[in-house]
Parts: structure tokens; sequence; C-alpha cells
């Protein structure tokens, strides 16, 4: 059985950092691609950044240049480093696991992800 579980949330003024850490269990984890999602109240989920099986990650346009996903899988774990956040970049950010193994497309799409984490808050405030 998958299991994910976050840490790293917390509260943080804007331009500050938090690194985010997903430590997955159940699989091999180096097999599979890994992503992290976030939830702000009364909005939709939406796709912050993903990691391939190996090698190739990619970022939503609104963090890039900011966030850094990077993962360990001597660990069985990813992180989302989160720099210059931002008062909207409060939610509550999720990873996820694609349960197709070695799929060479990252998924954008929530729909893509099939086991999830039970989410961590960070709330930047002003």
């Amino acid at each position: 059985q998958v299991q994910l579980v976050e840490s790293g949330g917390g509260l943080v003024q804007a331009g500050g950092s938090l690194r985010l850490s997903c430590t997955a269990s159940g699989r091999t984890f180096s097999n599979y691609n890994m992503g992290w999602f976030r939830q702000a109240p009364g909005k939709e989920r939406e796709f912050v950044a993903a990691f391939r099986w190996r090698g190739a990650s990619t970022s939503a346009d609104s963090v890039k240049g900011r966030f850094t996903i990077s993962r360990d899988n001597a660990k069985n774990t990813v992180y989302l480093h989160m720099n210059s956040l931002k008062l909207e970049n409060t939610a509550v950010y999720y990873c996820a696991l694609d349960s197709r193994r070695a799929r060479s497309e990252i998924a954008t799409s929530d729909t893509g992800y099939e086991y999830w984490g039970q989410g961590t808050q960070v709330t930047v405030s002003s």
C-alpha cells in the first residue's frame, strides 16, 4: 500500500522560504513520477511542480524561478523548495504519485496521479 506523508508546512512572511518534504512508502520510489499540487480556499487544486522518475522536471509558470522540485531516491523523498513566497501562495500543498511505472510523460493534471498525501498547510503572511 502506497503512503505519502508531507511535512514542512507552516507560517512564513511574504518573501520568505519553506521546504516541503514528501516521503513515500510502499513502492520503489525511483520508478515513479512524483508531483506537488496545492489548493487554496475556494479554489480548485492546481499543479505546482513534478519530477519524472528519471531526470526531468517541470513546474507551473506561476512558480518558475521561485519554486524548485527535487528528489532523493535513497530517502524515498521528494522536496518542494519554495522561495520568495507570496500571499497568494497560501494553500494546502499535496504531494502525489503517478502509479504508472516509469511513465515518460509528466502529468500536470491531478487526474494523472493516483496516490495522494494528506496535505500540509502553507500560510504566507504580510
